[in-house]
């Protein structure tokens, strides 16, 4: 019974952290690339400002407010959580069903981030929660200053799993905020740019990821909608090896993921370093599953 329980809890946390994460994500980040051709040797990033990481903070503000749920910004801690980040949220449910509080679309400087919260709270209760903002994606960004995070909550019935509502985007802007300068970095290969999107090939990290290389990937959505992006008829050193990658990206937002070719397809192929991939993209719209374009094939060549 106990062995049963614990199997149960485990695979609780791994919901949470399913659910709890952004459609970009990387495993891992090493932070030099084997770059594409015309491409950079260094990930995109914004860190104009004089203001040390470790120094930076957020006022404490009410940030929700609506169906008897209010949430309270308390603080940033930048050293608290292995796994990034944290912003220390107060939850109040003052409604009359069980809820459970998580979050979507979350982005730092302009840039998507993978994130964990999930937290649950009875009627007349109240939580603190963290809601962590996974390092590995503000490396492979480039981020060194948290300048502003913005994010959409998630609330759903907590026995019905029924959502209660999506709320719109909220935005915390911490002290390094005033003059910071954002600056994106799309050098690289471009495989795409059209219908208010680009996306360009930045290079290979062979040692960011647990289960293989990847390859990473800058998009841009100037669009008004949310899109998700993936990948098809994916080739490496002209053998035929599937990649992993599916990146949500919000509107007027930036990302940079990996698309993971694992290491035991590569073995199967005799491929130790990646030196050229073949792939197209396809792209839809988030909300809708509609397809909006499937770019023309590309072969980029990694020095």
């Amino acid at each position: 019974m106990k062995h049963s329980a614990r199997i149960l809890a485990f695979v609780l946390i791994l919901i949470v952290f399913a659910l709890s994460a952004t459609g970009c994500g990387l495993d891992g980040f090493s932070g030099a690339l084997r770059s594409a051709s015309t491409g950079s040797n260094a990930p995109s990033g914004n860190s104009a400002s004089s203001t040390s990481s470790s120094t930076v903070t957020i006022a404490e503000a009410v940030i929700f407010n609506q169906n008897g749920i209010k949430i309270t910004a308390k603080s940033l801690d930048m050293k608290d959580s292995i796994f990034g980040p944290e912003i220390k949220m107060l939850i109040e449910n003052d409604g009359e069903k069980p809820v459970t509080v998580q979050v979507r679309d979350a982005s730092v400087n302009g840039y998507m981030v993978g994130t964990v919260m999930s937290a649950s709270v009875t009627p007349g209760k109240k939580a603190n929660q963290g809601l962590t903002l996974m390092k590995s994606d503000l490396n492979a960004a480039g981020i060194t200053t948290i300048a502003n995070v913005e994010f959409r909550f998630r609330i759903f019935d907590s026995e019905t799993l029924d959502t209660v509502l999506d709320s719109d985007f909220v935005k915390i802007e911490t002290s390094a905020a005033e003059g910071f300068t954002y600056t994106y970095d799309n050098s690289g290969v471009q495989a795409y740019n059209a219908n208010g999107v680009e996306i360009v090939v930045k290079g290979v990290d062979e040692d960011g990821s647990s289960l293989g290389q990847e390859v990473l990937v800058y998009i841009y959505n100037s669009t008004n909608r949310s899109i998700t992006v993936q990948t098809r008829g994916e080739s490496v050193n002209g053998f035929m090896v599937s990649g992993l990658f599916s990146c949500t990206v919000a509107p007027g937002k930036h990302a940079v993921d990996g698309i993971t070719f694992l290491n035991s397809r590569l073995e199967e192929n005799g491929i130790e370093k990646i030196e050229s991939i073949e792939l197209y993209f396809h792209i839809f719209n988030q909300d809708t599953w509609t397809a909006i374009a499937d770019s023309d094939p590309i072969t980029v060549q990694f020095d």
